[in-house]
């Protein structure tokens, strides 16, 4: 089938974007194709300023439309705790738990040797002097429990043995609503590390 070509370069700009196939990209770009040109020129609006006005915090590196976002700046924010995560998204994740209330930084990826990704590429030496600047007191990991992962996380404990700064890691196990029986091993034996006490 002949597909026009302003439609065929929708649909491959479209399924450029993660998650998105090429089917899933023909039925937007039919959908877009549909919509009145108010809804299409509102969206194209807002991809145009998302690149325009949305910059990176330069203390923690989170997404911002100033040079420091607003957890950064603000004085209700527990001062002596970063949380260390790998993306901006991981940040957005966390604050919708209401959990809590300290300071971020984002390390832009995690160490992946295969794929060339080295701790240069990555924003662990920023989170250094932000250590003694802030007076944390706590480091906490938030990682990806994978391969990836797990070696960033130790990389970052290490290179933090010589400051004097109490070094954790969100615990990892069964989600809510898990079954047992359906979990593996590693998982599992992850709940069991990370038990609680209940009172």
């Amino acid at each position: 089938m002949i597909i026009a070509e302003p439609l065929q370069i929708a649909i491959d700009e479209l399924s450029k974007l993660p998650s998105i196939g090429k089917k899933t990209a023909q039925r937007l770009a039919l959908h877009l194709l549909k919509s009145d040109k108010q809804t299409v020129e509102a969206l194209v609006k807002s991809l145009v300023e998302l690149k325009e006005k949305i910059t990176f915090c330069r203390n923690c590196f989170n997404i911002s439309t100033d040079e420091l976002c607003d957890i950064c700046k603000s004085a209700k924010r527990d001062r002596t705790m970063i949380c260390v995560v790998e993306e901006a998204s991981d940040i957005i994740a966390i604050e919708k738990t209401n959990e809590y209330n300290g300071l971020y930084h984002v390390l832009g990826g995690v160490l992946n040797p295969l794929a060339n990704v080295t701790a240069d590429k990555l924003k662990i030496n920023e989170l250094l002097p932000r250590i003694e600047k802030e007076g944390t007191k706590e480091i906490i990991l938030a990682l990806n429990p994978d391969a990836e992962g797990d070696t960033t996380a130790l990389f970052i404990a290490r290179l933090l043995k010589s400051y004097h700064v109490k070094v954790t890691r969100i615990a990892r196990g069964l989600p809510i609503g898990g079954d047992l029986e359906f979990a593996d091993e590693a998982t599992i034996g992850r709940a069991f590390l990370g038990r609680i006490i209940v009172q």
